[in-house]
């Protein structure tokens, strides 16, 4: 039985467990369940934690290697594009050659080049080694959901799922404040330096615990073109949403980059349906749960990343925070992922996806409007009650809409599916920067003139009010070393008031996307596929 026929069953009945080379039990610590989740944990630890801890180091590094501030974007950039374009090929190579296998080589190559980095003397090889960290992260992040897939008996899934969203969101929220200790006490270095170890312990724990399982009709050929076409599509894709905060949604180049990528995934649609064993069969797409459960995904992602991009300015450029100090007022959030992304597993597990998907994304619409009611001189229990509920609102999201895709998808694309969870994530989170961040610039740019004249400060050319802006889009007041000392209260005033006029604003187009997310989340449901992961052998 081809890919292409197992994946048109999936929208419509259950499919019975997918046949195995060997169906002995697991004995002993190779593949045991909870310590296989526990070996992929800190994998996926050290490549989320990789995802923001790296933001706080990069103004040192800027400092000390002379890096310019188009280097310094790089630096994101490279990782962001490179990890990105490649998720759904390594969630196919992971289907094809067997999880296990290409988990250790994603643990392995993401550690070197961590350790490469900190060895560098140029940004030119930190920029370099960042494109390897992107592309090994992409070959381990969907190998591990696709090894919970195969290990865990449907009962337990979401339980794991769970556990696994808690670990991203605790390390994607605890970088910051790692980073910020690291850099302060250690080096910038040491940021990259930290998943050395991290990934030796993985790999240890990996080559001890973990069993390759894979489906007797898993992929056995490559499809070249689609992985070419795809690869294209996602990178003018997600090359316009990083540039147009810089070119403007106006340029035409951002114009040009989007409409490529959309003749690009038109085209991959067409192949997709011709070729005999495809990268995505399209088939797999007529699960109105899976589909809704990407779409999701990418609204979740869209509100939570768009929505927490300026709480990060917020409490450092106006509150005055270190970056350690906004890392531990963002622990309430952080604290409700830890505590709810398992309760939500066992909820997932208990009544379906449906009701705690679309009660997460209430709460998470609820907390966005909560923020923007956020001011300038908003006390840190209130902050810490939005912070709280946005967490609880996400851990059923996270967990419930990994296991709708992962889990309406066949065994032997299992891989594929994690890709798609992860890409569907990146996509969104950038998407959400791009579009709340045009938001941003566009109300401050509406504001400011009148702000600053309103405060009887001097008028400023239209070059001067195109710099300051810039400024106040991440809430820093346009001072010089020549502004008069009586000038500096007024003016930061200005800026901090326009900038919060524009994060209410871009947190209640947050919301307002969490809200159509309830919409999608009535649509999912639980996952058709899910027993076929359920006792299966290994090879």
């Amino acid at each position: 039985m081809t890919s292409q026929t197992t994946v048109e069953k999936a929208g419509n009945a259950p499919e019975p467990p997918v046949a195995v080379t060997d169906p002995t039990p697991a004995k002993g610590l190779r593949g045991h369940p909870w310590l296989t989740l526990f070996a992929v944990a800190i994998g996926v630890m050290m490549v989320a934690l990789d995802g923001t801890i790296v933001a706080i180091a990069n103004p040192v590094i800027a400092d000390k290697l002379n890096a310019s501030f188009a280097d310094v974007q790089w630096i994101t950039n490279a990782y962001f594009l490179a990890l990105a374009v490649t998720l759904i090929t390594a969630g196919k190579l992971g289907d094809r050659f067997g999880h296990r296998q290409t988990f250790l080589i994603g643990v392995v190559g993401f550690a070197a080049a961590s350790g490469a980095i900190g060895l560098s003397n140029s940004v030119e090889l930190v920029i370099i080694f960042r494109v390897f960290q992107g592309l090994f992260g992409a070959l381990l992040m969907p190998a591990a959901l696709g090894l919970l897939r195969a290990t865990f008996p449907a009962e337990k899934l979401n339980m794991a799922i769970g556990i696994w969203g808690m670990v991203i969101g605790a390390s994607t929220a605890g970088g910051p404040i790692l980073g910020g200790v690291l850099v302060e006490h250690v080096s910038w270095q040491s940021v990259f330096f930290i998943n050395v170890p991290v990934g030796l312990i993985a790999l240890v724990l990996g080559l001890v615990i973990l069993r390759d399982h894979r489906a007797e009709n898993a992929p056995r050929s490559f499809d070249v073109p689609g992985i070419v076409l795809l690869s294209g599509a996602m990178f003018c894709l997600v090359w316009a949403l990083i540039k147009a905060p810089e070119w403007g949604w106006g340029d035409s180049k951002v114009w040009l980059f989007l409409g490529g990528s959309l003749v690009a995934f038109l085209v991959f649609a067409l192949w997709e349906n011709k070729v005999k064993e495809p990268l995505i069969p399209m088939g797999l797409f007529r699960s109105v749960p899976l589909s809704a459960g990407v779409v999701l995904m990418v609204l979740m992602a869209i509100a939570f990343m768009g929505g927490l991009f300026f709480v990060t300015f917020y409490l450092q450029n106006v509150h005055g925070m270190s970056p350690v100090d906004s890392g531990l007022h963002l622990l309430p959030l952080t604290g409700m992922m830890i505590v709810g992304s398992p309760l939500a597993g066992a909820m997932i597990t208990k009544m379906g996806p449906r009701i705690p998907l679309a009660g997460g994304m209430i709460l998470t619409a609820l907390a966005m409007y909560g923020m923007s009611t956020l001011e300038t001189g908003t006390s840190s229990l209130t902050m810490s009650i939005w912070f709280a509920c946005l967490g609880l609102g996400l851990a059923p999201v996270m967990v419930g809409a990994t296991e709708v895709i992962v889990g309406n998808a066949p065994l032997e694309l299992s891989g594929v599916a994690g890709g798609l969870q992860q890409a569907a994530m990146q996509i969104g989170g950038s998407l959400g920067t791009a579009v709340l961040g045009a938001v941003m610039a566009s109300k401050v740019d509406s504001d400011l003139a009148g702000n600053w004249t309103g405060a009887g400060l001097p008028p400023l050319t239209d070059a001067q009010l195109a710099q300051a802006s810039e400024a106040v889009q991440v809430g820093v007041p346009p001072l010089t070393k020549q502004t008069p000392p009586e000038m500096i209260e007024p003016i930061t005033k200005v800026a901090h008031d326009t900038f919060m006029s524009g994060m209410q604003l871009a947190s209640l187009v947050a919301a307002g996307v969490a809200a159509v997310a309830v919409l999608v989340a009535l649509l999912t449901k639980r996952g058709a596929n899910a027993e076929a992961g359920a006792g299966v052998g290994h090879i």
